[in-house]
C-alpha cells in the first residue's frame, strides 16, 4: 500500500511556499521549532499558541504536528529545563513525537494571510495592503549554468526561497548562449583545460530573490553549480511589492456607525468587549485592519484616509495619537483579531494539499481562550 504521508520537511516546504519565511520580521523566529524533519505526518492540529492546552489536544487527537501562529521559541534559549514553562513544553513535544512549527509575522505580511482573512471577516471590498514592503526587498539573480545542469541549479534555487512572485513560485527565465573562459594555473576546471580558452553552451538563468533569503540562496547556488568559479550577477530592484506587507485597507459597501462596526467585530471575531476611540455614532466606511498589535500603523491608516483602524493591543498614547489625527480605533484585542488564523490556515493548507500527492488530516484546536477576563 502506498504511503501518502508527507515528511515534516515536506510540509514545512509547503508552508514556506505559501508564507515565505523571508517575509518575517528580523526579530521573529518562524518555521520549525521542535521536531524531526524526516518524521512522517498524517494529522495536523492548528492553534494560536503552543501551550499546555494545544499540546494536550494534539496528543489526544494523535496529531504529529502542532502548527501555531505564535512561536514557542521566540528568543534564544540558554537552557532547556523541564522546570520552566517553555522547557516543559519542549520536553513534552519531543517525548510524544509532536513537531511544532509556527507561521508568525510571515503569515501577517503574506497574501491570503491573517490580514486578508481579517478583512474578509469584516466584509471589506477593494482590499489593498496598508503598508506594502519597501522597494529593495527583491533582487534579481542572474547566473550562467552549463546547459545540462540548468534544471538542477534552478531547483536548488527554488528550494532555497528564490523564484517567488506573488501567488506564483518557481518563476524564472532562461536563455541559451555561448560562455567562454580560460582556466589559469592552479585552477581545477569542470570543463576544459588549463591555459586553453574553452567555449561552452550555457544557460543564462534569471530569477527573483527576497533580500532576507539572499545568503541561503547563494549558498545553495554554489553548492549545486558544477563550476569551480560561479559567474553570477545580483541586480537590486526598485519594483514595488504591493501585494505583500502589513495590514489591509478596504471599504464597506455602505457606511455604518462606529458602534455598528464594533458589533460586527464582536459577532465575526467572537470577542465580548471592545475598546473604542471616537464617537460611537460616527459613520465609517473606509476601514484599515491589522491583526494582533497594529498601533504602528495608526499614522499610515490616517494618511490613507481610513475612518477607523481595527486592531489590538492599543496603548494610551496610541489612542491619543489616533484621536488627534481624527482616526477612530476599534481595539478588539490581540486574541480575537488573530484566532481566525486557525480556520484560515486550515482552508489554505487543505487547498494546497489537494494539489499535492500527500494525504493529511487538518484539525483546529478547540477551547482556545483569551488570557484576559473582562469584569
Amino acid at each position: 500500500m502506498k504511503d501518502n504521508r508527507p515528511r515534516l520537511q515536506d510540509l514545512c516546504g509547503l508552508l514556506h511556499r505559501l508564507y515565505p519565511p523571508a517575509l518575517a520580521e528580523s526579530w521573529d523566529n518562524v518555521g520549525l521549532q521542535v521536531g524531526d524533519p524526516m518524521q512522517k505526518i498524517d494529522r495536523i492540529l492548528i492553534a494560536l499558541d503552543a501551550d499546555v492546552n494545544s499540546l494536550h489536544q494534539a496528543r489526544q487527537r494523535q496529531c504529529q504536528l502542532l502548527l501555531t501562529h505564535h512561536p514557542l521559541i521566540f528568543k534564544p534559549l540558554s537552557r532547556i529545563s523541564s522546570q520552566d514553562s517553555s522547557g516543559s513544553l519542549i520536553f513534552s513535544a519531543i517525548r510524544d513525537q509532536i513537531a511544532i512549527v509556527c507561521a508568525h509575522t510571515n503569515l501577517d505580511r503574506a497574501a491570503d494571510g491573517l490580514n486578508d482573512w481579517l478583512a474578509a471577516h469584516l466584509r471589506l471590498e477593494q482590499v489593498e495592503v496598508l503598508q506594502p514592503l519597501s522597494p529593495g526587498y527583491l533582487l534579481k539573480l542572474v547566473v550562467y549554468v552549463p546547459a545540462d545542469h540548468h534544471q538542477t541549479v534552478a531547483e536548488a534555487l527554488f528550494a532555497a526561497g528564490a523564484g517567488q512572485l506573488g501567488r506564483y513560485d518557481h518563476c524564472a527565465f532562461a536563455s541559451t548562449g555561448q560562455g567562454s573562459f580560460r582556466p589559469l594555473a592552479g585552477s581545477d576546471p569542470f570543463v576544459g583545460q588549463v591555459g586553453v580558452t574553452t567555449e561552452v553552451e550555457e544557460v543564462r538563468l534569471e530569477t527573483l530573490v527576497p533580500r532576507p533569503q539572499l545568503r541561503r540562496v547563494l549558498a545553495q547556488l554554489l553548492k549545486a553549480h558544477p563550476y569551480e568559479e560561479v559567474a553570477y550577477d545580483l541586480l537590486p530592484l526598485d519594483n514595488p511589492v504591493p501585494h505583500l506587507g502589513l495590514g489591509r485597507i478596504g471599504r464597506l459597501t455602505q457606511a455604518v456607525t462606529l458602534i455598528e462596526l464594533a458589533e460586527r467585530c464582536k459577532t465575526e471575531l467572537g470577542c465580548h468587549q471592545l475598546r473604542l476611540v471616537g464617537e460611537a455614532t460616527r459613520p465609517v466606511r473606509k476601514i484599515a485592519v491589522c491583526g494582533g498589535s497594529g498601533a504602528s500603523l495608526i499614522g499610515e491608516a490616517s494618511r490613507q484616509g481610513a475612518d477607523v483602524l481595527v486592531t489590538g493591543d492599543i496603548k494610551y498614547h496610541d489612542a491619543c495619537l489616533a484621536r488627534d489625527l481624527g482616526l477612530a480605533l476599534l481595539d478588539a484585542g490581540h486574541f480575537a483579531t488573530e484566532q481566525i488564523i486557525c480556520a484560515g490556515l486550515q482552508q489554505a493548507l487543505t487547498r494546497a494539499l489537494t494539489a499535492s500527492p500527500w494525504s493529511v488530516a487538518i484539525e483546529t484546536a478547540q477551547q482556545q481562550q483569551d488570557p484576559f477576563t473582562f469584569i
